[in-house]
């Protein structure tokens, strides 16, 4: 038997006893050691994605483990070979698949939201979602690849570049991966949070962080931009006034990442758009390239996951771990699901 984290509705998630699924052909099956919370997992938890989730699941996708059965056809793995995945299984067939953009794929099934995740000791999956990982990296820091590699395409997507100035909104957790993956390219880093403890937070981690309720924002990089403004804005936020200040941000031809979903049409300043030659670059998940690069960033220590990690719970604690990510003043916290005992 192992033991599965299910959500039933309600904003609710019981830990049952479970038996794990055999691996079979093309699949191997995962001992789970640490998923992590994000903030897909709490809008589920609060019943916005009951259109897509099909109860009782099993939720979660920030994972890592090691490999404990493969199934006929697998190779290229080892029983005990430490892995992540990549949580995407595309169709192949779609508009978007035949032209090579399978990660935004017309009829993705994104694991641990429209499937079986990860929250539990042992999992089942394809192998070809596979992410082998350095022997030696912990294996509760590469939970944090998952996250990390929604921050590399982010930045990948934006072209941002050494010597530039780029602007942050919204210092949560992916907020911070940006920030932190943004500064590996060279380019100079503003972050903006209203929030007093994830500002202290950035600050721990070595990032410039502005309270724009106490700082004229624009002021602020005009000067550092020699009146140009921000090359790039990251959009993490997802409030309205969040996209408005945005564009007043951005120099000639600056980029507008909208990293965050905005759940309902936001008014934005087309006529700033037009006049500074603006580009709006939507961005969605990621790529192996970027799952590789994360895996890299981790490893190396240039996105500092011990700092980002605020708590592990074990699994049978895990309603009370959503609890307390809800309640504010933790940044990540994960799950131990006992597959590194």
């Amino acid at each position: 038997m192992t033991r599965s984290a299910h959500y039933i509705g309600d904003r609710t998630l019981v830990v049952e006893n479970t038996e794990p699924v055999p691996a079979g052909a093309g699949q191997v099956r995962i001992d789970v050691a640490f998923t992590g919370i994000c903030g897909t997992d709490l809008h589920i938890m609060h019943g916005a994605m009951d259109h897509r989730v099909h109860v009782p699941a099993v939720i979660g996708h920030e994972m890592s483990g090691r490999i404990a059965e493969i199934g006929p056809g697998v190779g290229d793995h080892a029983v005990g070979d430490p892995v992540t995945v990549m949580p995407l299984d595309w169709c192949g067939e779609c508009p978007a698949c035949r032209v090579g953009h399978t990660h935004i794929c017309h009829r993705l099934n994104f694991i641990g939201i429209d499937s079986t995740g990860s929250m539990q000791r042992s999992w089942t999956v394809p192998a070809r979602i596979l992410v082998p990982l350095p022997e030696d990296l912990p294996l509760d820091h590469a939970a944090l690849i998952e996250p990390t590699a929604v921050a590399v395409h982010d930045v990948r997507r934006s072209r941002l570049a050494a010597g530039e100035h780029a602007v942050v909104i919204g210092a949560g957790p992916v907020g911070l991966l940006i920030a932190t993956v943004a500064l590996t390219t060279g380019a100079t880093v503003t972050v903006l949070e209203l929030d007093p403890h994830r500002r202290t937070v950035a600050t721990r981690l070595g990032l410039t962080v502005l309270d724009p309720t106490a700082v004229d924002v624009a002021a602020y990089v005009r000067e550092q931009t020699g009146d140009g403004g921000a090359d790039v804005v990251f959009e993490v936020s997802g409030s309205a006034a969040a996209v408005r200040t945005a564009t007043d941000l951005l120099s000639v031809r600056g980029r507008l990442v909208v990293v965050a979903i905005h759940p309902t049409p936001r008014e934005v300043d087309l006529h700033r758009v037009f006049w500074r030659e603006l580009e709006m670059i939507g961005v969605r998940v990621y790529q192996r390239e970027d799952y590789h690069e994360a895996v890299r960033l981790v490893h190396g220590g240039q996105v500092p996951a011990a700092q980002l990690i605020s708590r592990v719970v074990p699994l049978d604690d895990v309603a009370q771990a959503f609890s307390a990510l809800e309640a504010g003043g933790d940044v990540k916290v994960l799950i131990d699901c006992g597959g590194d005992a």
